[in-house]
């Protein structure tokens, strides 16, 4: 057994045993409330199951309700971490400027954006970021696959993307479709990127993106198309692109924001630490590309300056 499916067993297993397991519970029964990207989920999933064993006092829910929507509820002072596949945005930091939410972030992995078609689709091993914008812009004319190349199928093409909360449909906007274009809609949106991965795997005109750690999840049902962003090459998600920024522009950065109130509590501190101590080994194990040694030592750095400035001891 793969020893991803071993993790998720595990995982369920502690969640039905400890009743307090990930999809929010509100903050019942839970020292430390996780909830935002669906991509970074998985990496944060793995945190709350392996500190059980480190710090079994410490009790872990993590939910997935996309960026945006773990922003709405962070900046509402509602949960004690968001998990964010892209950068708080300035309104974001508004709202929790009037909350009174005090914050930091740290990477905590990297990650990019797959491109992926049916295993049946023959005729297509890459696109273009002129081409990705010309099928997902607002009014395209792109509707058949042979509308971009008339030797392709002439049949429709199936689109699957994030829905709007999510932090890959809104990096995918900016850096493909640009700040004055607006997305197309009409084709299946999702914050749960296994309603996309499945919806991809199942009709052969299908087109969709998602976080790579779920094309790295299902290789045997998905083929992933090298991207040109116009120097006449064409690159595919490996960690090797991802981690050296060759696979642009859909290359990203992967964070968690930490309520500077929560953090004043010792487990949320410690829960913090470990995660930091310990995301490079399991980004790894949930096919997340880890940061290198300088960003790591930032991270504890920051912890260390952070931990020093809370009324309580934390760390260890």
């Amino acid at each position: 057994m793969a020893a991803t499916a071993k993790r998720m067993i595990a995982l369920l297993s502690v969640g039905l045993a400890s009743g307090c397991w990930s999809g929010g519970q509100g903050g019942r029964g839970t020292d430390v409330e996780i909830d935002g990207s669906s991509t970074v989920y998985p990496l944060s999933e793995a945190v709350a199951e392996e500190i059980r064993t480190a710090h079994p006092e410490i009790r872990v829910t993590v939910a997935k309700k996309g960026t945006g929507g773990g922003m709405e509820r962070f900046s509402a002072g509602e949960i004690d971490i968001c998990d964010a596949s892209r950068e708080m945005t300035k309104a974001e930091a508004e709202l929790c400027a009037e909350a009174g939410v005090r914050f930091d972030r740290f990477p905590i992995a990297y990650d990019g954006i797959a491109v992926c078609v049916n295993p049946k689709n023959d005729w297509c091993d890459g696109l273009t970021v002129e081409q990705l914008k010309e099928i997902f812009r607002l009014d395209s004319p792109i509707q058949k696959w042979s509308d971009l190349n008339p030797d392709w199928p002439d049949e429709e093409i199936k689109l699957f993307g994030p829905g709007a909360d999510s932090g890959t449909f809104d990096i995918f906007k900016e850096e493909v479709l640009g700040e004055d274009t607006k997305s197309r809609t009409g084709y299946t949106q999702s914050e749960e990127d296994m309603v996309l991965v499945n919806g991809v795997k199942a009709d052969e005109r299908a087109l969709g993106y998602f976080g790579f750690s779920y094309y790295v999840e299902n290789t045997d049902g998905l083929k992933v198309l090298g991207i040109n962003a116009g120097d006449g090459g064409f690159i595919k998600p490996t960690n090797e692109t991802i981690s050296n920024n060759t696979y642009v522009p859909l290359s990203r950065p992967l964070y968690i924001y930490v309520n500077l109130d929560s953090f004043q509590d010792p487990k949320v501190a410690n829960f913090v630490k470990f995660y930091l101590d310990n995301a490079a080994e399991l980004a790894n194990d949930v096919n997340h590309v880890p940061v290198g040694a300088e960003i790591t030592a930032d991270n504890q750095a920051k912890f260390k300056e952070l931990s020093s400035d809370v009324a309580k001891p934390v760390g260890g």
